[in-house]
């Protein structure tokens, strides 16, 4: 149905993105101050001017229709940057409240989060930092639905699926920020009976493995590598935590893969032996993820910077060898 954009009535936007966001009539029309048959109204204008029914009763609230689910995040978006350009403001990080709701796993957060507390004591006392589980590779459900605001991590396949619809021209909802590059390493307890000699590659095979998996299933990279190589090797327990992985292997005889820049922060470090994996694994990039309708946020400004400032002070105070991580661009 072609819409006659000149007499398009933007409000009825407004009243649309609300809907969506609340998935009830009566809290949108609270939050837009406006009374519920107006709500009702107002859908009832954009359905004639779509040609769609856009959203239907679903117990005590609606449910969008395919044609809503795909028009909202454009019209979200849309609206924010209006919002943005007519109202600017200053971010003033120092009288700021806001909450971040950032995902990551536990050995992300020991690298980040230290330093980025120190900043936010610094300079911004008002807000407060809530760090979720990272219980997948790919955050963007979680990133679409305002679940949380940022993911950090390792997200090999969403960064390669996102550079590939942008450089076919193909729109994107999310954006990625590189944080620090790592390396992962076969780590094992001191009286291990491989912990005297170089690791090879049938020697790896060949022991018994923990795997650390934000979803539980017993495969992960190295396996796709190993894989490649037509070899497997046996995981015979699976945590989600790296902490946890650390504290196992230091007490059994199994055997597993960390970040390299981690264990010095496990505190268990010196009962632990590291060695290089015995086949050759790319650096691992930690990104952060996040949607683009927080891209013009002056407070999530601050936090991709401060992301960035805690990452540096992190590797620059490191005590590792040359071997250590690198920071994009060399640093």
């Amino acid at each position: 149905m072609d819409v006659n954009f000149r007499t398009f009535d933007l409000n009825l936007l407004r009243v649309f993105d609300e809907v969506m966001a609340e998935r009830n009539l009566t809290r949108a029309a609270r939050n837009l101050s406006i009374t519920q048959p107006a709500v009702s109204n107002s859908l009832r204008r954009l359905r004639e001017l779509l040609g769609d029914e856009l959203v239907r009763r679903a117990g005590a609230g609606v449910e969008p229709t395919p044609r809503a689910l795909a028009l909202w995040p454009t019209v979200r978006d849309a609206l924010r940057q209006l919002q943005h350009t007519l109202v600017p403001h200053e971010f003033d990080a120092g009288v700021a409240d806001t909450t971040f709701l950032l995902a990551m796993a536990d050995a992300t957060a020991a690298e980040l989060i230290p330093g980025l507390v120190q900043i936010a004591e610094q300079e911004a006392r008002g807000i407060s930092l809530r760090v979720l589980p990272l219980t997948t590779r790919d955050p963007r459900r979680m990133l679409e639905q305002e679940e949380i605001d940022m993911a950090i991590g390792y997200f090999p396949a969403v960064i390669a699926s996102l550079t590939g619809r942008g450089q076919s021209g193909v729109g994107v909802s999310f954006e990625t920020q590189r944080l620090y590059m790592g390396q992962y390493v076969c780590v094992m307890r001191r009286s291990h009976p491989l912990a005297g000699a170089p690791l090879t590659l049938d020697d790896y095979c060949a022991a018994r493995h923990l795997l650390v998996s934000f979803s539980g299933r017993p495969y992960g990279f190295i396996d796709q590598t190993l894989a490649a190589m037509g070899r497997e090797r046996r995981i015979v327990v699976t945590v989600n935590q790296f902490f946890t992985a650390g504290r196992v292997v230091a007490n059994t005889d199994l055997l597993t893969v960390l970040p390299r820049h981690f264990v010095n922060v496990t505190g268990i470090d010196e009962q632990l032996v590291l060695r290089d994996l015995p086949f050759d694994q790319p650096l691992v990039h930690v990104d952060a993820v996040w949607h683009r309708r927080a891209q013009h946020r002056h407070a999530h400004d601050w936090l991709r910077t401060a992301l960035l400032r805690s990452a540096g002070a992190a590797f620059a105070h490191s005590v590792l060898t040359k071997e250590v991580p690198r920071l994009p661009g060399g640093a």
